[in-house]
């Protein structure tokens, strides 16, 4: 974790908080017979292959994967205990777990992994697509050994190995469908700690222990019920009563988790989520003559206060940002790369330079700004820059669309002057990142694309050697690279980095802190004594 990272931990006494019935015949259990309650918003879609994060919540403690990675994104074993890749890069050898049962009780074998990634993964995903590209076989020589096989090194593979990202599920269920559509998505056989039980469409989803997992003292509760609460007033009442004691994915406005993380009772932060941190994006349309000139696009990044959006639109649960791939992607992200300080006399100097004066009304330029649609955050945010930039003589027009039109004008029509949007960084620049910054990414209907239109000759060469590298030293190389070009180009201004908040009770020990813990499942959580 970055040493700049704020510590959003704050406890103190919250009085007069009732608690409910149900919440206080949680605590009056004893040992493995207790049921956790979690909280699970939006209703998952699905609980298997389909990915989403309320899906992936859920999935996470049906499902394993064949690795896990550690707090400093090293993998660890899960499915499989050990591995080794060939002298070449070639081929990648996984040694499986011996004993390991799905939850109808059939056997785990390296066939489940050859169908997943195969037929599952290659087809269904479009990440998983690009980072199983080079996967061109799977090897089973016996129950118990996977071989993958590529048709060139691609250190962007080890990047998608996680569970919540390569779900491996049973070939003997999925085998001859059509697996997006197969009816166990929403009634799933997995390998992990909890075995799927009922899921009620708008109350709950239940999952129990599962006696036979491979890790015998796990997990500790009997029972996981996910509540599916859609009004967030009722959400943070539930949370305050203790109704709920875990929920990982934002569930109330900033506002309240800022409330919230002054009680005693309950833990507020920001952890668990650095592996899938986005950065949000003010875009340039290069397609506008006036955006061509870099000394523009730099002044407009000196004339926007990214603390001051951090601080105001996300209540301090964002920090400003350095560049496309956010500190928490410590093996990736380059702290030597440009960056731009608030500074509006610089602004106002590069403006003049570039022969943006002021007029009579003090008005240098007349713009429009597509806001991001997702949140009432995101909405003060815009309200922000407009502020800013009409500080540095830029008068902006502030739009407000609906998703689907918010994207058509975007990524279609390309209709705008300036746009706000984020980005999942992802676990790697190839499936996260360089799909901003790539003239090929530059495609009208695709959503979450190249929608600056920013092409240079040099940037797409780094890209290409990212994508073709075979020495992991040489790639980080490039990497950083890719950072100082788009940093100095200035197609588009990282505005802010957002971690997602988590809020559970503080009576909960083991919660997962690593980059990956929202999404790793609740297999070694239990209450205090």
């Amino acid at each position: 974790m970055s040493s700049t990272r704020r510590d959003f931990i704050i406890r103190t006494v919250v009085a007069g908080t009732a608690t409910l019935p149900f919440a206080a015949e949680v605590f009056a259990q004893s040992g493995s017979g207790r049921n956790l309650v979690v909280n699970v918003a939006p209703e998952p879609s699905a609980l298997a292959i389909v990915n989403g994060l309320p899906n992936q919540i859920v999935n996470a403690n049906i499902f394993d994967g064949l690795v896990t990675y550690d707090s400093n994104y090293k993998l660890v074993p899960q499915l499989a205990e050990r591995w080794e890749t060939s002298a070449d890069g070639l081929s990648i050898t996984f040694h499986l777990r011996k004993g390991v049962r799905w939850h109808d009780g059939k056997p785990f074998t390296s066939a489940d992994v050859a169908f997943s990634a195969l037929e599952v993964v290659k087809k269904t995903s479009a990440l998983g697509a690009n980072a199983f590209a080079a996967i061109k076989s799977v090897d089973t020589p016996d129950e118990h050994t996977a071989i993958l096989r590529l048709s060139f090194a691609a250190p962007v593979v080890w990047s998608y190995l996680h569970g919540q990202q390569f779900n491996i599920v049973p070939r003997h269920i999925y085998a001859g469908s059509d697996p997006l559509n197969n009816p166990r998505n929403a009634n799933p056989l997995g390998t992990g700690p909890y075995k799927f039980k009922e899921w009620v469409r708008g109350s709950h989803i239940t999952l129990v222990r599962n006696p036979d997992y491979w890790d015998k003292d796990k997990p500790y509760f009997e029972t996981l019920t996910f509540k599916i609460i859609p009004d967030a007033g009722a959400r943070e009442a539930a949370l305050e009563s203790g109704e709920i004691l875990y929920s990982p994915h934002s569930p109330v406005p900033l506002s309240s988790a800022r409330r919230l993380s002054k009680s005693k009772d309950l833990v507020v932060d920001t952890k668990g989520w650095e592996g899938l941190v986005k950065v949000f994006f003010f875009d340039f349309n290069l397609k506008k003559k006036v955006f061509q000139d870099v000394r523009v696009r730099r002044a407009f990044a000196h004339a926007i206060d990214r603390q001051a959006i951090a601080n105001i639109a996300w209540f301090g649960f964002a920090k400003p940002s350095r560049g496309p791939i956010p500190p928490e992607q410590k093996q990736h992200f380059n702290p030597e790369a440009p960056d731009y300080a608030f500074d509006p006399k610089k602004a106002e100097a590069l403006l003049d330079e570039a022969g943006l004066r002021r007029g009579a009304d003090g008005v240098r330029l007349r713009i429009n700004h597509v806001n991001h649609t997702f949140g009432e955050e995101y909405r003060r945010a815009g309200d922000l820059i407009k502020q800013q930039l009409k500080q540095v003589g830029v008068e902006v027009e502030l739009i407000n669309y609906d998703t689907a039109t918010q994207l058509r004008k975007l990524f279609t029509d390309r209709d705008f002057d300036t746009s706000a949007i984020d980005y999942a960084s992802g676990l790697d620049p190839q499936i996260g990142v360089i799909r901003r910054f790539w003239s090929q990414s530059i495609k009208d209907g695709v959503p979450w694309s190249n929608g600056s239109n920013y092409a240079s000759k040099e940037t797409d060469a780094v890209i290409q050697g990212i994508v073709d590298s075979r020495d992991p030293a040489e790639r980080k190389k490039l990497i950083d690279r890719l950072q100082v070009l788009v940093q100095q180009d200035v197609p588009s201004i990282s505005l802010v980095n957002i971690n997602l908040v988590r809020i559970f009770s503080s009576k909960l020990q083991g919660v997962d802190q690593r980059p990956l813990g929202a999404l790793s499942g609740l297999g070694d959580v239990s209450l205090a004594s």
